[in-house]
């Protein structure tokens, strides 16, 4: 059995404004990042995802697309550089993964979606190409999908409220943040903002609402509350009446670096990691603790796969059980805010991380110090960027606190 426990560098800045004051000068001298009311960003900007990469990964061949352009690092992995259309397909930044031109050139939606047990199933969220998971008052967890492809999808959820460390992460991927409900007191002002593009249901303190892309779902035996859907046809009916922009814009940064077409980021000289328990497999406060989830690799598809509550993790769309290719553990400072304890997790500046990918784990870090436009970007120890296996990603924001209950074993 592992057990790791983290020490994060990262803090919530607007908590602490003798350090804001001592950043703000480090900001000013390097002259370069941005930052905004509410969180402060700064830093040099990093370099570019392809020129750096992880020294022992190995290699092995598989098959695929032909791939015209992509670049090889100096051990020897290539990995994706500039896509390339092919029979109107193009690699997807959030994947890798080859995706209808439209698709991979149209901004993602990131869909606030329940965790709790009276919740389940979720329906479509096998289609998402990232899952973000963070804690949330009550210490459970809630997750985010971030969907490129949802045209083959009717509606998604139940859709839930919006806690503004969510909305900070969507705006990293230029997604279109979905939401029913909030976090008033710390989410009103930052979804009020022009560069907040968001469709929500209208309730108090939404002041730019889109119902028609909302309606509810009859579920005998469920609360009210886990029977609200965001519907697409609404969905899109919305954006075009806000006139929102639908494509990536000339700033966007991709979220990861993935391996070339037939290669695979091995990692042979990393620990063995198949089975990952983000909260260990005791209660804990700390958000993974109540339905102890956890993530099985299957050496067969290279892909992890979904448990919580002594279950598989079925979406209830194609009753698929959830699996990715890659999972992180992303260690994050977090705080109480307040008596109905609202939490704040700080998802700007740098933690520790653990990258799980091929049955493996890397030990290493994140960084976010370009400001909200911008995701954060995941290092190996000796700084050099991880390369990531194509396929989906899970993203588990670790309460700092609460990371020695973190476990993982072969």
């Amino acid at each position: 059995m592992k057990k790791k426990k983290y020490l994060s560098k990262n803090k919530l800045y607007f908590t602490i404004p003798i350090f804001s004051a001592f950043l703000c000068f480090i900001f000013l001298f390097a002259g370069c990042g941005q930052n905004n009311a509410d969180e402060l960003s700064l830093g040099e900007a990093n370099e570019n995802p392809a020129d750096t990469m992880e020294d022992n990964a190995g290699i092995e061949t598989e098959e695929g697309p032909e791939q015209e352009e992509m670049k090889e690092e100096p051990s020897g992995l290539p990995v994706i550089q500039e896509r390339a259309v092919q029979n109107g397909r193009i690699q997807s930044y959030l994947t890798g993964e080859w995706t209808d031109l439209e698709k991979a050139e149209r901004r993602p939606i990131a869909v606030m979606i329940p965790n709790n047990a009276p919740a389940m199933p979720q329906y479509g969220l096998s289609k998402a190409a990232i899952i973000y998971e963070a804690p949330v008052e009550g210490r459970i967890t809630r997750l985010m999908g971030v969907f490129e492809d949802y045209d083959s999808l009717d509606h998604i959820g139940p859709i839930r409220s919006s806690r503004d460390y969510f909305v900070y992460v969507a705006m990293g991927y230029q997604a279109i943040y979905c939401n029913w409900g909030l976090a008033k007191p710390y989410v009103e002002e930052l979804l009020s903002r022009d560069t907040v593009q968001n469709i929500s249901a209208a309730v108090e303190g939404i002041h730019n609402p889109s119902d028609e892309a909302f309606d509810r779902i009859k579920r005998p035996g469920y609360a009210t509350e886990f029977t609200g859907y965001l519907f697409m046809e609404g969905l899109e009916k919305a954006i075009k009446r806000q006139k929102y922009e639908t494509e990536y814009d000339g700033q966007y940064v991709p979220p990861f670096t993935f391996i070339a077409d037939n290669y695979r980021a091995e990692y042979d000289e990393k620990e063995d990691a198949a089975f990952i328990y983000p909260g260990g497999r005791t209660d804990n406060a700390g958000g993974y603790g109540v339905y102890n989830p956890y993530f099985e690799y299957n050496e067969d598809d290279h892909l992890y796969y979904r448990y919580q509550d002594g279950k598989k993790q079925i979406d209830e769309y194609d009753g698929s059980q959830l699996a990715v290719s890659n999972v992180i553990l992303q260690y994050c400072h977090g705080e109480v805010r307040d008596k109905k304890d609202y939490l704040a997790f700080g998802v700007h500046g740098e933690g520790d991380a653990l990258v799980f990918t091929n049955g493996k784990v890397i030990e290493g870090t994140w960084m976010r110090y370009d400001g909200d436009a911008t995701p954060a970007k995941f290092f190996d120890k000796d700084g050099n960027e991880i390369i990531f296996n194509q396929g989906k990603t899970w993203i588990c924001n670790i309460w700092d606190e609460y990371g020695e209950f973190v476990e993982y074993e072969p």
